[in-house]
């Protein structure tokens, strides 16, 4: 699949994929050797009929292949960038034991585009309604699939997310080049166009009690889906000084509070020359990603151990290096040092050597 070149795309915040065209979605379409026993299915954690919905792309019917995908996964145009199918439908395709697997991902993304992109959305039947009523607490990626699923089969579901936008990591976790939040947005109306009622500003604990839930607003059952949206410190010397943010934050900063739209949106957020990120998941490349971006001149990522342990997509490592973000492995930092004025200025780090495996 065509992208933009890293030297164009380290200069804006568009969407790094092209996307297939249909020619191109086609023809990798008609790869699949349609297993009597697909192992895909299985490897996908909600069971999407993987090859179903391939057979129909491989047809040309885009429109219907979405609609195959919705049966089981409300959320198609954001799984397909997202989801690490490497590690789950791809890496199980009987292709990929000779040749590289069939591209789920790509597929999957490209027949939910064509269908935003074309007008084409259609609404499934959903069940007669039952009379019970749901509350979920959080629209991340788990409240909006929850409430997806329950809404189908007839109940009636209200979504009390805190912020005033809905997507939870998917809209301040998430980069603007990786998942634009556009698409999340349609995602959101999708489901409302379901039925699916959003309270945005909501913050549940304060504004009413999960009691109160059930005793006042007469819900029949309560999901919590909140996320994990506390950063987790090194607690070493230094962290408290200006400029040191950790993910969550620098993230929210830049994704949902626009930072990185200044100055149409007056969000501050430090832009140093040079930046260290420390970690090696997907976290970490979008920090380092998006501080290249920012007109960072030098970033470099800090990681404990080597290459081949990075939790990180292979993707998102590939773009990484191809974007310059220097890679300094077998590392970790042990003390931030700062000036009289309490700005950080440099970081000491301990190398490190790999040992025997461990549950780590």
């Amino acid at each position: 699949m065509s992208e933009q070149p890293p030297e164009v795309r380290i200069k804006n915040f568009d969407e790094v994929p092209y996307g297939l065209t249909p020619e191109q979605a086609i023809a990798e379409a008609k790869r699949c050797l349609q297993c009597g026993k697909p192992k895909c299915v299985a490897g996908c954690p909600v069971e999407v009929q993987i090859p179903e919905f391939i057979g129909l792309i491989a047809e040309g019917k885009f429109v219907e292949a979405a609609c195959k995908i919705k049966e089981t996964n409300v959320l198609p145009a954001v799984c397909g960038r997202v989801c690490p199918q490497e590690t789950q439908c791809e890496e199980v395709c009987i292709l990929g034991r000779r040749h590289d697997p069939i591209a789920i991902g790509w597929l999957e993304k490209f027949c939910a585009d064509y269908e935003r992109l074309g007008g084409h959305i259609k609404l499934p039947k959903k069940q007669k309604d039952n009379g019970k009523k749901v509350a979920i607490v959080g629209s991340g990626p788990a409240g909006l699939t929850v409430a997806g699923d329950l809404t189908l089969l007839g109940y009636s579901v209200t979504i009390f997310e805190a912020f005033h936008k809905g997507g939870g990591v998917l809209v301040y976790g998430i980069p603007e080049f990786r998942l634009p939040k556009e698409i999340v947005d349609i995602e959101i109306n999708y489901l409302e166009r379901l039925g699916v009622e959003v309270k945005y500003n909501h913050v549940i604990g304060r504004c009413k009690s999960i009691d109160e839930l059930f005793s006042k607003d007469a819900y029949h059952a309560v999901f919590i889906a909140v996320g994990a949206g506390l950063p987790r410190f090194m607690n070493m010397p230094g962290e408290n000084l200006n400029g040191v943010y950790s993910a969550n934050e620098y993230l929210t900063r830049s994704n949902l509070m626009k930072a990185y739209l200044f100055p149409d949106y007056n969000t501050p957020l430090i832009h140093g020359r040079s930046v260290t990120v420390v970690g090696g998941g997907n976290v970490a490349m979008d920090c380092a990603r998006t501080a290249m971006r920012l007109g960072s001149a030098k970033v470099t990522l800090v990681y404990r151990r080597a290459r081949e342990q990075m939790p990180a997509r292979n993707e998102e490592i590939h773009h990484a290096e191809e974007e310059g973000i220097i890679f300094k492995l077998l590392s970790n930092p042990v003390e931030i040092f700062g000036d009289e004025e309490g700005r950080a200025t440099k970081i000491k780090c301990q190398r490190y050597e790999l040992g025997e495996p461990d549950d780590s």
